[in-house]
């Protein structure tokens, strides 16, 4: 997902209030949005207002912004927003996603599964980083972090999510070459695996809170200006591709 401004509110279909408040203790630059992959979808875009409402009443300066990351439109809409407000984007937290294959073998995976799951996990983040990467780097700041997946590493990848998997790989290696395109300007692309948590994609019965998801995302948007950029993190620990 993606904020509007300097500091982000961030949400997985699970609960954002839970992943962004960590961040009160960080600098408070500017506004920040709160943007859906399918704000179609009218209850979850309620759920993220009310969360914008409750985090605003906590101090933070939060406003919610509806955005359709797999809309190239949509992005270039919000991107010619903030730019008449005069606003840039200082992190982006690329955390929209879909699984739609989770019961599929390769061997049986309908083809069609493939260009809908990286409409929403690799053409999003790609276009997104290409919207608002730029202005980081002009002005010498910006944290990038893709919420990728241990389904995405090639060292371990197995048959589980076909689709899913492959797209979590891809969002991986634009992680790396966003990284190079940055190198030098003070602009930190990761990647981070959250782990199995307990959002509305996890399910109840994953083993990992929203906080225990979050901390590395949190942390990687966070990172001074000497931090580490090109890696794939877990745990705030540096994991194999």
């Amino acid at each position: 997902m993606i904020e509007s401004a300097r500091w982000p509110a961030v949400g997985k279909r699970g609960q954002p209030d839970d992943r962004v408040r960590p961040l009160r203790d960080g600098p408070r630059r500017a506004r920040t949005a709160h943007v859906r992959p399918h704000p179609s979808r009218i209850r979850g875009v309620h759920q993220h207002v009310r969360a914008a409402r409750k985090l605003a009443q906590g101090g933070l300066p939060v406003t919610h912004r509806a955005l359709d990351v797999a809309d190239p439109i949509s992005v270039h809409a919000l991107k010619q927003a903030l730019e008449g407000e005069r606003r840039g984007v200082d992190v982006l937290i690329n955390n929209a996603a879909v699984v739609l294959d989770e019961d599929k073998s390769v061997v049986d995976v309908e083809p069609e599964v493939f260009p809908e799951t990286l409409r929403t996990n690799v053409y999003g983040p790609l276009v997104l980083c290409q919207a608002f990467v730029p202005g980081m780097v002009r002005r010498r700041y910006g944290r990038v972090v893709n919420v990728s997946s241990g389904a995405g590493q090639l060292s371990s990848m197995k048959d589980y999510a076909p689709a899913y998997s492959v797209s979590k790989a891809a969002l991986n290696a634009l992680t790396r070459m966003f990284a190079a395109a940055a190198r030098g300007a003070n602009v930190l692309v990761n990647a981070a695996d959250p782990g199995w948590v307990r959002t509305d994609m996890g399910g109840p019965r994953a083993p990992r809170s929203i906080a225990q998801g979050a901390d590395t995302i949190v942390w990687l948007a966070t990172l001074p200006d000497a931090g580490p950029t090109g890696g794939f993190y877990h745990d705030r620990k540096p994991i194999p591709w």
